[in-house]
């Protein structure tokens, strides 16, 4: 990997080509892993630490407060064939890095990384200590985050009065996120041979007023601390049936509905459950959301200092992020990096180039107070 000491801001480019290039699906985050941590631990003014694949970076300056950086190390799958090496298209200030992570989020870690090395050395010391965070499984269910076993193990390294996400944003600030929670609706049957299938009972047949009652929802968008979140109930996946030639005797809806962050995780379950009356419902994972906490002084300042330099309003997020585990933690956060949301997990993922060096220099000047 490219070392930032040797990247000008103007080359950022060049950096997040290097970490792209290093693959890191979700449980493959090990090489990456293994090269933050080097290039961290070379540098004389942090602390590190290490837990599984997960890269901990602590300045020790004493400051009165402390600002958390925070980004997954993972990605989505690959293409086929695959969406790297990541390759540089354009020309000017219209050049984009095509590639996977370009925007989900190793834009956002390759702009944190360059800060971890500058910031905190002679002359280049921020007003806040800053604690820099790279974990793995972030893309997968919630009971393997590579966060959440840091909020387990060590949730003294994840201690700050504020934390940034660098999950994409185009730049802007968006706040908040929804919640997510997934269910399997399940629907019963009796197994026969399908030459004689009055004597079986289908179970996917069984499904249909699932997917009606999917069909015909209607999902709300409802307003949180001045922002407006999307809601959303889509079948996401089904199953059943185990031949061609067997009526199904079982079949599996999974279901993931988007919750604005005004309700709780059982609140989102109970909904679910009225609107799937009379079928069997088994949630099978759930993380709650995160208000905006842009009314947190800290959040307000971060918030007005970023959006004078790069324009805008604050936004939501419609998407689930770990700024949900910083608030169960306290701490207010929100997300802001470059590269399009609407992009992540895109085949086609790209990142503008010119917005890496805005998000550095936003949040540089912030940190150290100009």
């Amino acid at each position: 990997m490219v070392d930032p000491r040797v990247v000008p801001s103007s080359d950022l480019v060049d950096l997040l080509a290097a970490v792209c290039d290093v693959e890191s699906v979700s449980g493959d985050e090990a090489a990456l892993a293994d090269a933050v941590e080097a290039l961290l631990r070379d540098q004389p003014h942090l602390e590190v630490h290490r837990d599984g694949d997960a890269v901990v970076a602590r300045t020790t300056l004493g400051r009165d407060r402390r600002v958390v950086l925070a980004g997954h190390l993972d990605t989505v799958p690959l293409t086929d064939p695959p969406n790297l090496p990541a390759r540089l298209e354009g020309s000017g200030d219209d050049r984009v890095l095509r590639g996977r992570g370009t925007v989900d989020m190793k834009a956002g870690l390759t702009v944190f990384l360059a800060l971890a090395v500058e910031l905190g050395r002679p002359g280049s010391e921020p007003t806040s200590d800053v604690t820099y965070v790279f974990y793995d499984h972030e893309e997968v269910e919630a009971t393997k985050s590579g966060l959440g076993r840091l909020v387990r193990h060590r949730p003294d390294l994840l201690a700050g009065d504020f934390a940034v996400l660098g999950e994409p944003t185009s730049s802007g600030i968006e706040g908040g996120c929804n919640g997510t929670i997934r269910v399997e609706v399940r629907t019963r049957g009796r197994a026969a041979h399908s030459a004689r299938a009055w004597r079986g009972e289908n179970a996917i047949h069984a499904a249909a007023p699932v997917l009606a009652r999917l069909a015909d929802y209607e999902p709300a968008q409802v307003e949180v601390d001045g922002l407006v979140y999307r809601e959303g109930v889509n079948a996401v996946g089904i199953t059943g049936g185990i031949a061609g030639n067997v009526i199904p005797d079982a079949c599996t809806v999974t279901v993931n509905y988007r919750f604005a962050p005004s309700r709780t995780e059982a609140e989102a379950e109970a909904h679910l459950r009225e609107l799937f009356e009379g079928f069997e419902v088994v949630v099978t994972d759930s993380s709650p959301g995160a208000r905006p906490g842009l009314d947190d002084p800290l959040a307000a300042d971060f918030a007005a200092a970023v959006l004078a330099a790069t324009g805008g309003e604050p936004r939501p997020k419609y998407g689930w992020t770990d700024v949900a585990r910083f608030a169960q933690l306290g701490v207010p956060a929100v997300n802001f990096a470059p590269g399009d949301p609407m992009l992540a997990h895109a085949d086609d993922e790209r990142v503008p180039v010119a917005e890496l060096a805005v998000c550095r220099e936003a949040l540089r000047s912030w940190l150290l107070g100009a």
